[in-house]
């Protein structure tokens, strides 16, 4: 089972770089019939009328990677899945920048496809991580996940 992750934190935007060698770690096995991929990228949302240009996160990092290798372990077992990658930013991110990565390989696309939508809702449900949400100009607000 590779469900195994020392953090799924890195400091600032995830790379389209990571991204692409998250897909290719799993190239080689021939097993894998599908990959679905979540990258979630910070939005420049109007709040009230004003544009958010960043968001920066914060997380209580070992709880959250602690309850993610619970979560996934938990996912990996009932889609039986072949693996498993999460990533998620903490520090400054901006606008058009990506700041979170599930992905979800199996031999079938369903199995692939469900256990990621499960990831995803999961992580923004139960994981330990904030944004505060800052606006052009001046100011910023705590996001409330939706």
């Amino acid at each position: 089972m590779e469900t195994t992750m020392q953090t799924i934190f890195i400091q600032g935007a995830i790379s389209t770089t990571m991204v692409a060698q998250s897909i290719q770690r799993y190239a080689t096995d021939m097993a894998i019939g599908a990959h679905s991929c979540f990258i979630g990228q910070v939005r420049a949302d109007l709040v009230e009328g004003k544009e958010v240009v960043a968001i920066e996160y914060t997380a209580y990092q070992a709880m959250a990677d602690e309850q993610l290798q619970i979560l996934a372990a938990d996912i990996y077992k009932r889609y039986t899945l072949n693996g498993i990658i999460v990533k998620h930013s903490l520090g400054m991110v901006a606008a058009g920048e990506i700041c979170l990565l599930v992905l979800a390989v199996a031999g079938h696309r369903r199995a692939a496809m469900d256990a990621c939508g499960e990831l995803v809702d999961r992580i923004k449900n139960e994981l330990p991580i904030w944004g505060k949400e800052y606006f052009a100009g001046d100011g910023y607000q705590w996001k409330i996940n939706q």
